[in-house]
């Protein structure tokens, strides 16, 4: 089966309009109502990992993404957990300004965020590292994530080791693994609508403030 005409394939998109009337003051209630939305359609079968966002950073002037999963959502802002040495983590220690992007396309919905990240507390990442499964956690040891690996059979020797090192006792969280907070300046609700004429509303922290207080909102042209 080939690809189909990509230029004639079409969608027209279905929701709810995303009206300013009807949105709290600030962003991170708005995000939970969708993000439980999210979950309800997962429960359905009509999506899959409502947490998976795309983390895009910057290195040495050019753009790199990929897809993690959102394990915590505070009033500060987002957090996910990484390998530090990863590309990614050494990405965000040279630069720690970072876009992160929820795609709900089932739902008609996506939202952009702009902010920077930090390391979460020590602490935060133990905790959080500890409710793991073990497999996880023995695999946190086994991957120096973003190196090369010469052939699948090395990685599995690696994995084998850390199984050999911590048997019959818990697995401790790596000094080089931990957690990212975003701390949003910016984040974008999209609602798809018919011709188009998509809904777009931007909560932008004021100058000088902290997420969770002062927002500007914003209606964008789709």
């Amino acid at each position: 089966m080939g690809v189909p005409d990509l230029a004639a394939e079409r969608v027209d998109y279905l929701g709810d309009h995303l009206l300013e009337s009807a949105v709290p003051d600030a962003p991170f209630a708005l995000f939970r109502a969708w993000l439980a939305e999210a979950f309800a359609a997962r429960d359905r079968g009509e999506l899959a990992e409502p947490t998976a966002m795309v983390v895009a950073t910057c290195a040495a002037g050019r753009p790199r993404s990929r897809t993690v999963l959102l394990k915590e959502l505070s009033a500060e802002g987002f957090i996910f957990f990484t390998n530090y040495d990863s590309a990614k983590g050494s990405e965000l220690a040279a630069d720690p300004l970072v876009a992160l992007h929820f795609g709900w396309y089932a739902m008609h919905r996506q939202i952009r965020i702009e902010g920077a990240a930090e390391r979460v507390p020590r602490a935060e990442s133990e905790a959080y590292f500890a409710t793991r499964p073990r497999g996880s956690q023995l695999g946190a040891w086994a991957s120096a994530q973003s190196s090369p690996v010469a052939s699948i059979e090395e990685l599995q020797a690696e994995y084998a080791a850390a199984e050999a090192r911590f048997a019959g006792s818990d697995v401790p969280c790596p000094e080089h693994w931990g957690g990212f907070l975003v701390r949003p300046t910016m984040i974008e609700f999209w609602q798809g609508q018919p011709s188009r004429m998509h809904d777009r509303l931007r909560y932008q922290l004021l100058a000088g403030d902290q997420p969770g207080r002062s927002w500007d909102l914003t209606r964008l042209a789709p």
